[in-house]
């Protein structure tokens, strides 16, 4: 029955998807030696970034919440060549994003599931899926209540770096925490 509800939920996705044009965004990522949110070492460039470009409504300016930065501001969590564990080194931004979610109860976030170009569509769906519910997992586990949470997995249709090699393809495998509210 498990088996049966997910193949049906990636079929819907996939037919959600299909009329999709593919955008061909980039992202900036960080550069060497930035400090993360939340995380006293400093990266390597493309593991815990932290960007702009929140979701947070205007309301937040007047409730003083810094949607450019700080506890609000998007977060990144990278993953390995076709797994969805996430990595020890985010652990740190996973526990911050739990402590702002519980001191917020008011405060959605939306857990977007990404992967690299490698793969067929349906695969990639699901596994941009099986990453943002291990970041779910993660959170739940810290006490952020289930409805604060959401997930959705984009495959490889938003990459955030365009690119036929492990560099561009590392940026792209990915769980990015989107504040709503």
């Amino acid at each position: 029955m498990k088996k049966m509800l997910t193949i049906a939920l990636l079929l819907v996705g996939t037919v959600m998807l299909a009329g999709c044009p593919k955008k061909h965004t980039v992202k900036e990522t960080p550069n060497a030696g930035t400090q993360v949110q939340g995380n006293e070492a400093s990266t390597n460039g493309n593991e815990g970034a932290s960007t702009n470009g929140n979701e947070l409504g205007n309301d937040n300016a007047s409730r003083g919440i810094n949607t450019e930065s700080g506890p609000f501001s998007r977060k990144i969590i990278y993953f390995d060549f076709d797994k969805s564990e996430i990595k020890p080194e985010f652990a740190d931004i996973v526990s911050a994003a739990a402590k702002t979610l519980v001191n917020n109860p008011s405060v959605k976030l939306r857990l977007e599931g990404s992967t690299d170009e490698r793969g067929t569509r349906e695969y990639n769906i699901g596994l941009g899926e099986r990453r943002a519910q291990a970041v779910r997992r993660a959170l739940m586990l810290q006490g952020v209540a289930e409805s604060q949470l959401s997930t959705v997995s984009y495959g490889s249709e938003r990459p955030a770096a365009e690119g036929d090699d492990e560099s561009a393809w590392s940026k792209n495998r990915r769980v990015e925490l989107a504040y709503t509210q």
